[in-house]
């Protein structure tokens, strides 16, 4: 039913509007922490829905026919970010049995043990025995933890005070409020070099994305070189090829990456960089900002009519 209206409005050649979904985790079970995060089962059924409606193709590619002037109708790219280590894990099995390739880009200082700033509060958070957290140590505030609810909330409070801190400040207050909170944290939650590898030799594609996840636009312009720089050449190492594909963090423009980092990226010479901006892209749009969007959704209706609202959003 949806794949002729997805056709009318993405069309082939100059009418073409590439759909690009962004991706994070994809859990073996549902989270209750987290109820709208995906997971294997619902993973499985979104990759059905895109196999049935879109002609799903690896994101160079895309890019390479939107340069060409020849991207197919109804085309679509799958991307994650960040590097978690459920995306070997579970993404990919899942990903191989639809017969899909997707696009990881990889925060490289996380490999091989490391543990993102965010999932240091979440586990924190998750693992605090009590109802109570103090967070006065670090800073943060005083937060009750009665029932899943008040730890959500909790969560997203430390988050929206941490995320734009320095890099330093970020691992320094995240860490001392788990000390503080005397919880072990968990050392598996990111992918291993190995696990990097493994999907690049199912056939996935691997980008940049950072070595410690900064707010780009709130780097000196040598300090964005050096983050964006240093991720590349350790994956181009590691995978033996070279990477032409990138994701800011966080992805916003003008909040999360400038138009000085975009110029940071063209001089390190990627072919393409996403974003986080919601829409499409189209023959003649900057290739260094190519728009990302997930429906939320759980039926499969609802997840087609926004991913329609999503093609006229733009």
């Amino acid at each position: 039913m949806l794949r002729p209206v997805f056709g009318a409005l993405s069309g082939a050649g100059p009418s073409a509007r590439l759909s690009v979904l962004i991706f994070h985790r994809v859990l073996q079970i549902a989270d209750p922490l987290f109820p709208d995060e995906i997971d294997a089962e619902r993973f499985d059924r979104i990759c059905t829905w895109l196999k049935a409606w879109f002609n799903v193709l690896p994101l160079d590619a895309a890019v390479a026919s939107l340069k060409a002037g020849t991207l197919p109708a109804r085309s679509a790219c799958i991307t994650f970010d960040d590097g978690y280590a459920d995306n070997c894990q579970i993404a990919l099995p899942i990903l191989q049995r639809h017969g899909l390739c997707a696009t990881f880009f990889i925060a490289t200082g996380f490999l091989n043990g490391g543990r993102m700033w965010n999932d240091t509060l979440i586990e924190t958070v998750r693992a605090r025995v009590g109802s109570t957290l103090d967070a006065s140590c670090a800073g943060l505030g005083h937060y009750r933890l009665d029932a899943i609810p008040q730890s959500r909330q909790a969560i997203d409070a430390l988050i929206a005070k941490v995320k734009y801190l320095g890099i330093a400040e970020r691992i320094l207050v995240t860490q001392e409020l788990a000390d503080t909170a005397k919880v072990g944290l968990p050392n598996d939650l990111m992918m291993s070099s190995t696990e990097v590898k493994t999907l690049h030799q199912a056939g996935m594609q691997i980008g940049a994305h950072t070595v410690s996840h900064p707010i780009l636009a709130r780097l000196r312009d040598d300090e964005a070189m050096q983050e964006i720089q240093t991720s590349k050449v350790f994956l181009q190492d590691l995978l033996g090829e070279r990477i032409g594909l990138f994701a800011y963090p966080n992805g916003k423009p003008g909040e999360d990456y400038s138009a000085q980092t975009v110029n940071v990226v063209r001089q390190l010479d990627f072919d393409a960089a996403v974003s986080t901006t919601w829409g499409t892209t189209s023959p003649g749009d900057d290739l260094l900002q190519i728009r990302r969007f997930t429906p939320w959704d759980r039926s499969k209706l609802r997840f087609g009519l926004r991913l329609l609202a999503n093609l006229r959003s733009n």
